[in-house]
Formats: C-alpha cells, sequence, structure tokens
C-alpha cells in the first residue's frame, strides 16, 4: 500500500510539474502585435465617438474591448512626421523628418488628389496636373528628401526593437521613408523608388482598398514556424481618393449634407469593413487573443462641403480637428477594456507603451508607457509640433515649424512661428486665409472644445507656465 502510494504521489507531481512547464510556456509565448492606422480621419467620426451618422461597428467593437482613450492626439498633424513618430518614439524635431517632401525653398506646390480640384491647383500654381506631378517626382525634391532619410535612418526604430526580439515584421499602407527593406521590416510592399512612382507608400496602398490578402499571407508563413509577428497596417484609407463602394456612396448620400461628405463618410465605414475583416482573420487562425492590437489615425480631417479636400483647421493644422484621435490598446485577459475620456495619450507612448508591455528594455524615450495609470497621472503636459508640408531646409528641418503646442488637461496653448504661419496660409493656401493666427492662442478646452475664444490676454500666467514647458521640451538638435 505505502508503494501504491508512493507511485501516486511520484505520477501527481510529474502531471502537477508538467502543467506547470505547460502554463509557463504559454505564459511565456510573445503576443503577437498589429499596428493599426487610420489615414486622415477626424477624433469624431466613428460612431461610439458620437458621430449621428457614420457606422464603424468594427471599430466600436476594437474600443469596447480595448483601453481606449478619447482624448488621445498624434505629436504632429501631417502623415510622414506623425508615422516617423509612431515608429520612433522620438518628435519630428528629434527624427527629422518633419515634412512630408523635401522642397526647393517652397516654391512647388502641395497637390490635391482628385480631379475636380483642378481648378483650385490651376488658379493657386498655374500648373497643370501633368505639369504637379512631374514636380511631385522630381529627381531634385527626391534627392533632397534622400538627405532626410539618410538621418532619419540612424534612430533605432520600433522593428529594430521587435527584431531582437525574435519578431517579423511586415509593412502595409503608408510608409514615406523609401522601401519596407529600409524600414528594418522583413517583409512588405512599398518599394519607396521614386522614379516608379514611389514616394508614400505606392503597392502598399493597396491593401485594405483591394483585400487583406497579404496580412493574411505572411501570418499564414509565421505561424508555420511559430513566430510572434508584428505587421503595420496603414492603409490609404478614408484618404483620398474617396472612392466607396457604391453601396456605402447610396447609403450617406440620403443623410450627408453634400456629395463630397457622403464620399468622406462612406470610405469611413469602408475602412472600419477593413479592420472587421482583420479581426476576423485573427479569430479563425485562433490567435485573436494573443495579438496585442494598438489603433490611432496618423492625423485628423474634416471634410469640405465643396470640394474633394480637408476643411480649414483640421489636417495639418494644430487644432483638435487636426491633431486629436482615438488611441486603444486591446489585449484579453492583460490589458483591461475601458472608455477613458480624461487621460492624455499621444502617439508619441505608443512605442514606449508596446515594448515595456513586451519587458523590451529601450533607450530614453520622450514617451510613457500609457497604460501606467501613476504615469499618466503625473503628466504635466503633452505637446504636439506643426510643420510645413515641405522640407525646406533639410539640413535643418526644425526651421519650418509652424506651431508649437502644448496641452494638459484644460488648457491648450498654440504658439506660432509668425514668419511660417504667413507663408504657409496666406501666401500659399489662399483657401484657408484667415483662418489661422500668428499670434499666441490659448484655449479653454473644457469650456470651449471648438477652440473659438482665445483667452491668452485673460491668462497670462497660464500662457508664461505653459510656454515654459514648451520652451523645456523643444530642443532641435542639428
Amino acid at each position: 500500500m505505502k508503494l501504491f502510494n508512493s507511485l501516486l504521489l511520484l505520477a501527481i507531481t510529474a502531471l502537477l510539474s508538467c502543467q506547470e512547464k505547460v502554463i509557463q510556456k504559454e505564459v511565456k509565448k510573445k503576443p503577437n502585435i498589429i499596428f493599426i492606422i487610420s489615414d486622415d480621419q477626424s477624433w469624431g467620426d466613428y460612431s461610439f465617438m458620437g458621430h449621428p451618422h457614420i457606422q464603424t461597428p468594427n471599430i466600436d467593437a476594437l474600443a469596447k474591448e480595448s483601453a481606449t482613450y478619447t482624448r488621445g492626439y498624434v505629436s504632429s498633424p501631417l502623415c510622414g512626421p506623425s508615422l516617423a513618430t509612431i515608429i520612433t518614439g522620438k518628435y519630428a524635431f528629434q527624427h527629422g523628418q518633419t515634412g512630408n517632401d523635401g522642397g526647393d525653398s517652397g516654391k512647388g506646390p502641395t497637390l490635391w488628389n482628385d480631379k475636380d480640384d483642378e481648378e483650385l491647383r490651376a488658379k493657386q500654381f498655374k500648373l497643370s496636373k501633368k505639369q504637379g506631378l512631374n514636380y511631385l517626382y522630381s529627381e531634385k525634391r527626391n534627392e533632397l528628401f534622400d538627405v532626410v532619410k539618410e538621418k532619419f535612418y540612424q534612430n533605432k526604430l520600433l522593428t529594430d526593437y521587435l527584431s531582437e526580439a525574435g519578431y517579423r515584421s511586415f509593412q502595409s499602407g503608408k510608409w514615406w521613408l523609401g522601401s519596407w527593406t529600409e524600414g528594418k521590416f522583413d517583409a512588405g510592399m512599398t518599394h519607396g523608388d521614386y522614379k516608379r512612382k514611389g514616394r508614400h507608400g505606392d503597392e502598399g496602398l493597396k491593401i485594405g482598398r483591394e483585400g487583406l490578402e497579404p496580412i493574411y499571407n505572411f501570418i499564414e508563413e509565421t505561424q508555420k514556424y511559430d513566430t510572434p509577428f508584428f505587421v503595420w497596417y496603414a492603409p490609404f484609407l478614408p484618404h483620398t481618393p474617396h472612392n466607396p463602394p457604391q453601396e456605402l456612396l447610396d447609403k450617406y448620400m440620403k443623410v450627408a449634407p453634400s456629395k463630397s461628405v457622403a464620399e468622406y463618410w462612406a470610405m469611413c465605414e469602408w475602412f472600419d469593413q477593413t479592420v472587421g475583416a482583420l479581426m476576423r482573420h485573427l479569430n479563425e487562425k485562433s490567435i485573436e487573443d494573443n495579438t496585442l492590437i494598438v489603433y490611432t489615425t496618423d492625423n485628423g480631417w474634416i471634410q469640405s462641403e465643396k470640394h474633394h479636400v480637408y476643411a480649414p483647421r483640421s489636417k495639418r493644422a494644430p487644432h483638435e480637428g487636426g491633431v486629436r484621435t482615438p488611441i486603444m490598446f486591446r489585449f484579453p485577459g492583460t490589458i483591461e477594456p475601458e472608455i477613458d475620456d480624461a487621460t492624455l495619450v499621444g502617439n508619441i507612448d505608443l512605442m514606449p507603451t508596446v515594448l515595456e508591455f513586451l519587458d523590451v528594455n529601450t533607450e530614453d524615450l520622450p514617451g510613457i508607457n500609457a497604460l501606467d495609470k501613476e504615469k499618466s497621472k503625473a503628466r504635466e503636459a503633452l505637446f504636439i509640433e506643426c510643420y510645413s508640408h515641405d522640407i525646406l531646409n533639410v539640413e535643418k528641418p526644425a526651421e519650418t515649424v509652424l506651431y508649437k503646442v502644448a496641452i494638459n488637461n484644460r488648457w491648450k496653448l498654440m504658439i506660432p512661428n509668425p514668419k511660417m504661419v504667413l507663408r504657409e496660409y496666406e501666401k500659399t493656401e489662399e483657401q484657408f486665409m484667415g483662418y489661422y493666427s500668428n499670434k499666441v492662442q490659448l484655449f479653454d478646452l473644457k469650456n470651449d472644445p471648438g477652440e473659438m475664444v482665445n483667452l491668452a490676454e485673460k491668462h497670462p500666467e497660464v500662457v508664461a507656465h505653459m510656454s515654459q514647458q514648451i520652451d523645456q521640451w523643444w530642443q532641435p538638435t542639428e
């Protein structure tokens, strides 16, 4: 009997030991990571954020299952610098990509995407569409941007850290900085060759609009080798051209004030459908619960009712319509779902949050772990930098700053660079004349979320304190 009991005890001990090893293996299994990055979408253009017409059921579900911060902010209201911040964890004055393109003293055009706007373009720049595109892909312009790229790739990227941690990475969608290989991805879609019209994503811009098969194929490949993956899903959605599926356009034509608005609203739902397709695929592959989902936009957008362009005080502007976005982190069982309407979170925080979640040590970064409530509460201000579309001096890219911005729980301070503001909005973008100020602006976001009343003269003590915070933060190096 004693022998039997001893054998039984050994068997139970061995079984528990095996179970413990299985549990340890499951705990140590590295999570997959997917960044979902909307392109040109206003912070309020989701049904869960209260939009009365736009339907986004899939992103709504994601928000419900995530730590969702409705007061999220991008570091810059322009896609190139904003995306570069996401992949470096640094501000544009630190990583060097302050604009979308290299410029030639600012004399070249900023092109619209749609043929309906040729009249605006002709009036503004006296250029045909063909002339404009020749300029956009000119050798000189791209040689200037090569200087920016050379400096940029001195930064350590998120993909560098993930590669060291055993991840394989895939690039799709928007990517300004050459090819996916330059971005240290293991696979991708963007070639970045301007001679083949490679500028801001090229082949990568097909993702979402033409399905998600490249991502699905990459996930399947990594599963074969039991390798954790990172997917950069930054589709050209709802970005122009606004050419949604007809059934979605018909749906929104019934409620929108104009066709251009209906097209944009339909694009938002089309993007949402791709998010739903991606989440369903993860579920079908039984990896949804071991995949960290991170959601943000690159910059804001308010749709013009008359043209296929953004309205003033949105994209490329420091106002809420240009810089605010919901930010989400989803990982079932570890990240507690909640809708947080108070905490300030920036896209500057995405990289440190993800790497700390993975227990990966990093260099000193300006962002924080957004999931650390103590650090979030201790944050005194979040900062934003607004630049010219073109990097007019590639040797000193920070010179083209338009506004430096600080935000806290109540106040928002905008400090202009008067010379650049005048050049950008009065001389080269006449449709925006009168909407932007070259004066210091202070807004009470709690009582004036529309940023209509400048309180800078009434609260000089707030201006002085927040200006000092900006001066301490803003430290460009050449």
